[in-house]
């Protein structure tokens, strides 16, 4: 297979697997499981497939040595590098792969404000950013940094006014703010806070985890960072783009691969498969979103509708095409999820709650909005309107059963 077919190959096995039948078989449902968690981890692409088994042929050598086996992995590394540059709109040059996105946003926070440092010591981000970020910032504060995070409003949008006035502070080195929630999905500001980035001469990273390969990205920003698993490529594979300009300093010990930006040797066959589902899924983004918005739009209107004492959180308007999250009071999240399981559904929590810390998700807290019984569920390309159907059909009661449980009647 040439670099150009591995890069861009169009068919592969279905995700399903006929081997998770006996698995299936003990799970009180009769029907097949629906998998409604691609924000955490799309079904793997059917071109990551064929482009990771034709890879595991050419791809295993080092790319930085001079031999035959060599050049020839280097050539798939430069294709898909350019491939994935081209489909986010920036160079060849400024793109890096990382080992996971969480090291691409730690790589993003930390060397930007290493970038900086003679700038001052402020890390400006919104209060709803992925933990990657704010752990990130922790480590900077912990180091003697300072880092403000700016609030929003009940629908998890960035409060624009407040924004501006913090990245116009003295000493403000980066700011950070992710292009739309992961947890309730709710689509940030961007353009606007890019721009009162610009006027205030401070560089914007945003974390795209949720955005590349599904909706257009936004333009003004300075550092971006995304997690191939998110659109369908194999885990373990990170961007981190830095744009020419941009002060920025990698915050780990030397390595001259991937640009100086990130150590160690990338996994070459699954940086070929990011590439190749990458392009594939931007590809037909536009039309999944046509197909999956007005399941999100079903799921929003009926289950408010079907099951007592619901808040649908997230803006209804301005929001990710295959994401919505709501909260059910009297239901303990946890519980909850592990009856829909049963069911045979797979689904999230926007609230990192268990009974052991008692913990809301921090996201949900910003928002001031209900966190407990919380379900996020985001949709992928092979999700069927059947199952958001039985999805739909099954939670009423499964939600009325724990309230049963619980002592909670007559709603």
């Amino acid at each position: 297979m040439t670099d150009s077919a591995v890069v861009g190959s169009l068919s592969a096995p279905h995700w399903g697997d006929p081997r998770h039948t006996a698995a299936i078989a003990c799970w009180s449902v009769s029907a097949s499981p629906v998998y409604l968690d691609a924000a955490t981890a799309a079904p793997m692409h059917p071109v990551a497939r064929q482009a990771l088994l034709a890879a595991f042929d050419d791809g295993w050598a080092d790319p930085g040595k001079l031999y035959s086996q060599a050049r020839r992995a280097r050539q798939l590394l430069d294709a898909a590098r350019e491939a994935t540059a081209q489909t986010l709109g920036v160079r060849a040059d400024e793109l890096s792969f990382t080992s996971s996105g969480t090291t691409a946003a730690h790589g993003a926070v930390l060397g930007g404000l290493a970038g900086r440092r003679r700038v001052g010591p402020t890390l400006v981000h919104s209060a709803i950013e992925h933990s990657a970020v704010l752990h990130a910032a922790e480590r900077h504060v912990a180091a003697g940094g300072v880092a403000n995070p700016v609030p929003v409003d009940r629908l998890g949008r960035l409060d624009l006014a407040a924004w501006s006035d913090a990245v116009r502070a003295p000493g403000v080195a980066l700011a950070a703010l992710i292009t739309a929630s992961h947890e309730v999905g709710t689509v940030q500001p961007v353009a606007e806070a890019a721009a009162a980035c610009a006027d205030a001469g401070v560089p914007l990273y945003v974390d795209a985890a949720q955005s590349v390969g599904r909706v257009p990205l936004p333009a003004g920003w300075s550092v971006l960072t995304a997690s191939a698993h998110k659109w369908g490529g194999p885990p373990g594979v990170g961007l981190l783009a830095v744009r020419k300009g941009t002060r920025w300093e990698s915050p780990w010990p030397a390595d001259e691969r991937e640009g100086g930006r990130t150590p160690g040797s990338v996994n070459l066959p699954a940086v070929v498969a990011a590439a190749a589902s990458l392009r594939a899924a931007a590809a037909d983004a536009a039309a999944e979103e046509t197909r999956l918005a007005p399941l999100v739009d079903r799921i929003r209107a009926r289950v408010p509708a079907e099951v007592p004492d619901v808040e649908v959180v997230g803006d209804p308007v301005l929001r990710l095409p295959h994401l919505v999250t709501f909260s059910c009071l009297y239901v303990d999240g946890e519980a909850l999820l592990h009856a829909l399981d049963r069911r045979g559904f797979a689904v999230s929590s926007g609230s990192s709650c268990t009974s052991s810390t008692l913990r809301p998700s921090h996201v949900l807290e910003a928002m001031g909005v209900l966190s407990h019984g919380n379900v996020r569920v985001s949709l992928h390309r092979e999700t069927t309107e059947a199952d958001v159907e039985r999805f739909l059909a099954e939670l009423p009661g499964i939600v009325a059963g724990l309230r049963a449980e619980a002592g909670v009647v007559g709603l």
